[in-house]
């Protein structure tokens, strides 16, 4: 981050309107807001068309002679295949209402970062070629469309969907405050699928697709890693706490199959809260849990999500096919985002419903997870959210009390799930300071992290740290006015890019998972004495202890 302005010069944004028309502005692709071009092999695993070298910022993107035919007759089949998308191109008024509330637009300043224009890039193309309207303008001359908002596909207006369509994390708060409900992420989903017909992906999309679709998660891990990984964790935790906690992978005839995302298992602070799921399911194997990991659905995200529909299935459906191969009765799910949107709001409709799997039922209270009814998946808040109101676990929150803590309500999770009370209620009891930031940036309302959607690559880190700027702001409201030190999250992308997006806004705070905070707190039986949390930092009180020992 050596290249970029410190945070008072990043903030200093120019949001007047430019003195061009936004038609008559040329895309300008710059260095810091754009992800590398797509790997052509992982292009070419995933069977996508038109795999090959070709750099953003050269003129010639290598385009095929009849690229225009492409994702014009790509964009028809669209059209007639999802309705939502015809009516959002047909009902928005470009009232605005979005336009201030899309992070990238306040962190960037630029226009076509409002949903509402971002929008337009795609809408008016379809007013040219797919609307009545648009062809009786044409017979007026080539320009004459712009009087009706409507403007010829070239090349140029291909460059700017590839520029705007990948600055957009499909977060879906504009959607919040559309009066018409327009969905303007289904429009970025629907924008990047034209562009994959070209070959047109970012390589922190692709490579991580194709390496789930060739070894069941993001990073490409084989089974023996993802094995020797939570082994190691394993030593960790008996380390820390005297207890070797049991592990069982791929065991056929368990009652539940646990995913979670790879981004847990080798990425701190992720590995923490791995622990934490690890720490749990010991705790809780003495009162009748029966639950297996898996090495080869070794992946609760999907980075499919961000590519296609048709990509986004084939990854949802790796999660049900282990689970119909180990023979379990449902899933229970770890601390993700996107897994938690494509299960929720796609899956019946594209995979499901997963009717060979049963209605989960906690085998430890006997609550029935009516939610989860059609798709079969419990979200792991839901379910220790469900422990604690029955007294199932034994949690000393007080082993926290040097830890201030906010909560970070993941989009997906937050708007597409709904799951908005159940980790404020776990945070709550594994620790007791806890602050929120304003209302207006939580819940529903809630900003992104400024990197989802594949968009947490190194190469576009101003994009990154303009648009997490919001998000960051209510973070230091309540590290200024609580005194706040540690960001609690849901997701792995979070868990990820958080760090370095505090460490440039609001270096004094620091990130976590829900699980995390509740290991610390868990009261093991038969534990030692534990004078570090899981990250080997001293408990409150312990602080000279581990100053001797060192």
């Amino acid at each position: 981050m050596s290249d970029l302005s410190d945070p008072d010069g990043l903030f200093k944004k120019d949001h007047h309107p430019p003195q061009t028309g936004w038609m008559d502005t040329p895309v300008d692709i710059r260095k810091g807001i754009y992800c590398y071009a797509a790997n052509p092999k992982s292009v070419e695993y995933l069977s996508l068309p038109y795999a090959r070298e070709w750099n953003p910022l050269d003129d010639d993107w290598k385009l095929p002679d009849d690229w225009k035919q492409i994702v014009l007759e790509g964009l028809r089949e669209r059209l007639e295949k999802f309705r939502s998308l015809k009516v959002f191109m047909d009902i928005c008024v470009r009232c605005g209402a979005c336009a201030d509330k899309c992070h990238y637009f306040i962190g960037t300043g630029d226009p076509k970062n409002m949903p509402v224009l971002r929008a337009e890039l795609l809408r008016s193309v379809y007013r040219n070629d797919f609307t009545a309207a648009g062809k009786i303008f044409n017979l007026f001359g080539k320009n004459a469309g712009k009087l009706y908002g409507a403007r010829e596909l070239n090349e140029d207006v291909l460059k700017e969907w590839w520029y705007y369509f990948f600055q957009c994390s499909e977060c879906r708060r504009c959607s919040v405050f559309c009066p018409y409900g327009i969905d303007t992420a289904e429009i970025t989903i629907i924008g990047r699928e034209l562009l994959n017909l070209l070959g047109l992906n970012v390589d922190w999309i692709a490579t991580p697709v194709a390496n789930c679709y060739r070894t069941g998660n993001h990073l490409g891990i084989q089974p023996h890693a993802y094995k020797d990984m939570l082994d190691f964790f394993t030593d960790d935790i008996e380390e820390i706490t005297g207890i070797r906690v049991d592990m069982s992978l791929n065991r056929k005839g368990a009652e539940i199959l646990f995913i979670t995302p790879s981004g847990d298992i080798f990425a701190d602070p992720g590995t923490y809260t791995c622990m934490g799921y690890m720490m749990l399911f010991h705790y809780l194997q003495d009162l009748g849990l029966d639950i297996t990991w898996s090495t080869y659905a070794s992946e609760g995200g999907n980075f499919g999500f961000f590519t296609s529909h048709e990509t986004m299935k084939r990854l949802n459906s790796k999660m049900y096919a282990e689970a119909k191969r180990l023979g379990v009765k449902w899933i229970l799910g770890g601390e993700c985002g996107h897994m938690w949107r494509v299960i929720t709001q796609y899956m019946d409709t594209m995979n499901g419903p997963a009717d060979f799997l049963e209605e989960p039922v906690s085998p430890l209270t006997g609550t029935k997870f009516e939610n989860a009814k059609s798709t079969k998946m419990v979200h792991i808040t839901e379910f220790t959210a469900d422990l604690i109101k029955h007294g199932k676990l034994n949690l000393d929150p007080s082993r926290s009390d040097n830890k201030i803590v906010t909560f970070h309500d993941s989009c997906n999770p937050a708007r597409g799930m709904g799951l908005l009370e159940e980790p404020r209620y776990v945070i709550r009891k594994a620790c007791n300071h806890f602050y929120e930031m304003p209302e207006n940036t939580i819940r529903e309302q809630t900003f992104c992290c400024g990197s989802g959607a594949g968009l947490n690559a190194g190469e576009n880190m101003e994009l990154r740290l303009a648009g997490g700027m919001p998000r960051a702001n209510a973070v230091q409201f309540t590290h200024e006015k609580y005194g706040v030190n540690m960001l609690a999250c849901i997701c792995a992308i979070d868990r990820a890019v958080f760090p370095p997006l505090m460490e440039y806004w609001v270096p004094e705070v620091d990130v976590t998972g829900i699980h995390e905070l509740v290991a610390n707190a868990l009261i093991l039986p038969g534990e030692k004495e534990r004078k570090t949390d899981l990250r080997g930092e001293p408990l409150p009180g312990m602080e000279e202890e581990d100053a001797e020992d060192v």
